[in-house]
């Protein structure tokens, strides 16, 4: 299996995370990672919505599909993702997946995947990302996300938080690029929960890289990482992104 980009610190592959995952023989100390949510927000339908519902120009809203993004498909990947990785996790190692704070109706989004964290893996907490600001939504208007974390049984692989880290993390949301990936998580919001269950060296790994937020902070603070993306536009970004290189650690 040919990588698409590697360094010493990390190692991009372009596919299906449900394809690669299996060829992998590695241990794994952490795997984060931000699925597709299955809500297809970036097709162009959402823009059309908020124009007939707000009014106003919002022309430069333009479609940026994400491949897999439609809900059977998104939530079918999501379960099969978690049991790929399950093999790979070491005991108590954690696993901490983005997830939207619903889905529309009575089926919210992150009560679905918190139950099947719980299944496959184990559910350990859920953290409150406080993005700042307005986000999307009609009445009650969307200011926060999830990180959802699974923990592969216990005690805890790495936990270098204490006994006083809070569940609310404040770190504000980044407005992508049109090159970018549409939703692009920002680097501070990856960098405290690699801070927190990994160490210097270890192994993160990302089956849905997207532009490689991952695996370029696993890369400043000296982790290893192995980030997967199904869109070769954004493997090229991710690499480049990668690419420079980083001081290490005495």
């Amino acid at each position: 299996m040919k990588a698409y980009y590697q360094d010493k610190w990390v190692t991009i592959y372009h596919g299906d995370c449900r394809e690669i995952l299996p060829q992998l023989d590695v241990k794994v100390d952490l795997v984060l990672t931000d699925p597709p949510y299955g809500l297809n927000y970036n097709n162009g339908d959402l823009a059309n919505m908020w124009e007939s519902a707000f009014g106003g120009d919002i022309s430069r809203q333009k479609a940026r599909p994400i491949a897999n993004d439609d809900e059977e498909t998104a939530n079918e990947q999501f379960q099969d993702m978690l049991k790929l990785v399950k093999k790979y996790l070491l005991k108590g190692g954690a696993c901490c997946c983005c997830c939207c704070c619903g889905g529309g109706g009575p089926k919210p989004l992150f009560a679905k995947w918190t139950l099947w964290m719980d299944e496959i893996i184990g559910f350990k907490q859920a953290v409150v990302w406080d993005k700042g600001g307005l986000g999307m939504g009609i009445h009650f208007r969307r200011n926060y996300e999830f990180l959802l974390i699974a923990q592969n049984g216990s005690p805890a692989h790495r936990w270098n938080g204490g006994n006083d880290t809070p569940n609310v993390w404040q770190f504000p949301k980044i407005i992508p690029r049109e090159y970018e990936h549409p939703t692009a998580k920002p680097e501070a919001l990856f960098a405290k929960a690699i801070a927190l269950f990994s160490n210097p060296y270890d192994l993160v790994i990302d089956p849905f890289l997207g532009h490689g937020t991952t695996c370029r902070v696993a890369k400043n603070m000296n982790r290893y990482s192995i980030g997967i993306e199904i869109e070769e536009k954004y493997c090229e970004i991710a690499a480049r992104r990668c690419s420079q290189e980083v001081m290490e650690l005495g």
